[in-house]
Formats: C-alpha cells, structure tokens, sequence
C-alpha cells in the first residue's frame, strides 16, 4: 500500500561540459540543503557530464565514482539518488537511469530512445525493458528524454484492479527550442495514464550553443501542473505527492477499464 504522502525533489541545474568532478561537488552541495524528509531526489539527465559526450571517454563501470557517490548522497539523505549516466556494462554502453537506495542497492532503467539525430548514437546502446521501482508503496516508471516521444513505451496498464504505475519520472536534457514540445507531451502522458508525472530539465548553455531553460515539474493525473520551476534558472523543485488525491480520482473516473 503506499503511504499518503511522497516528497520528491528536482534538481533543475547547470551542467559543467565534460567535467565531472565539478558536476558531483555542485550537485553535493545543493543536495545538503534538500529537506530531511525527502523520500526522492531526482537529477537531470547525465548530470555528471553534460550532453552528449564521447562515451568511450566518458562512460563509467558501476564500481566507478560516480556510482560510489551516488550511494554516498543516498545513504547521507536517506533518500533514493536518481540520474542517468553513461554505463559501461559487459553487453556495452547505455544511458542508464540509476535509482540508488539508501542502503546501497539500486534499479537501472536503460535510456529505450537513445537521440541518435542529436548525437547519441553509437556505442550506445538501445535499452529494452521497462522498469517499474517502488518506493515506499507508490510504483514508479522511470523514462529518459527522447522517451517522451513515444506514448506506447509509456502506456499504464490496469489489470486485477491494480494500475503499473503510479508515478512516470522524466530526466532530460530537452532543449529550449522544444519547450512547447516539452510541457505538452508531459501533460498528455499524465493525462492518459492517470499517472503522476514528475520531470526534470537542465538548465545552461552547451559549447554547441545549444541551449536549455528547464521547465522542470509536476503534473496530477488530470493534467494540471501543480508546481513548476522558474524558467532558466537554478532551482530545487520540491513537491508532495498525495495518494488519496491519486485514488479518488482514478475511482472517480475509471478510464483504465476501458484501456486497449
């Protein structure tokens, strides 16, 4: 069962090109002033690095540092860290979205759309399977940026009463010249899901001159947005989610009956 309340915090920040060790002690440092009673902080897409980058220069093993630290925030927080970075693992690489638990273990979810018309194609690798991370009762689907074209990777599920998934987490780097795009594809995956939807943008300017302005938010299950950062601007985006607000309006209006 979940518990009436999540909170969850977006780190909408900048993101130093290719420099990692300067990425990791900013977010440090922004992480130490999230609440205590935080269950959830989420990070922008490959916070560590920026995007994209050369990953077979700069993906990493899971033993390396960025996922040592990534554990070091959690257990600090007592909260789940979740970003993604470029993953080094025995069948290649992958934009992996990293859902680190207080105690060390974690879920991945690969990026399923690597933006290969923006710079992401190879070595990396397409991800195939979904995941759904539960955290404290509320199921969570995580998704990556370019994800967020694709309705039918996204689609909810209703079977034996139960939905698959409460909550759908964006991480992206999604630029400013798709903004539009942006907020009107993260309410429709609200609304037809009847899912929370949670996402997280940079902010900043790429060598590439390509730049980002966040719009960062959360969006309820009717496609309202109950809160959403200031645009450009570096900001910690901190939100409660309500489960019975969820319910009732799933019963309410019980759409996923009736779901293809």
């Amino acid at each position: 069962m979940k518990t009436e309340k999540l909170n969850i915090s977006c780190l909408q920040t900048d993101i130093v090109w290719q420099d990692r060790d300067a990425n990791l002690d900013h977010l440090s440092s922004l992480i130490d002033t999230i609440n205590d009673n935080c269950d959830l902080i989420l990070l922008p897409e490959t916070f560590s690095t920026a995007f994209p980058v050369d990953a077979e220069i700069f993906s990493e093993k899971r033993e390396d540092v960025t996922m040592q630290w990534m554990h070091d925030m959690a257990q600090k927080k007592n909260a789940v860290i979740a970003g993604t970075l470029l993953l080094h693992d025995p069948d290649g690489c992958y934009n992996s979205f990293v859902w680190m638990h207080s105690d060390g273990s974690y879920n991945i979810y690969r990026k399923r759309h690597p933006f290969a018309i923006g710079g992401e194609g190879a070595p990396i690798k397409q991800g195939s399977e979904k995941t759904i991370i539960e955290i404290k009762g509320w199921h969570i689907m995580p998704l990556v940026c370019y994800d967020l074209r694709f309705p039918v990777w996204s689609r909810n599920s209703f079977n034996g009463g139960e939905f698959a998934y409460d909550i759908l987490a964006y991480t992206a780097n999604f630029p400013q010249s798709r903004m539009d795009v942006w907020d009107t594809l993260l309410k429709a995956r609200a609304i037809e899901n009847q899912a929370y939807v949670v996402a997280v943008n940079r902010i900043g300017t790429t060598p590439d001159d390509t730049c980002y302005s966040g719009h960062s938010q959360l969006i309820d299950a009717r496609g309202n947005v109950v809160c959403r950062a200031h645009e450009g601007q570096e900001e910690i985006l901190s939100a409660q989610l309500n489960a019975s607000d969820l319910d009732t309006f799933r019963e309410k209006f019980p759409v996923g009956h009736d779901w293809d």
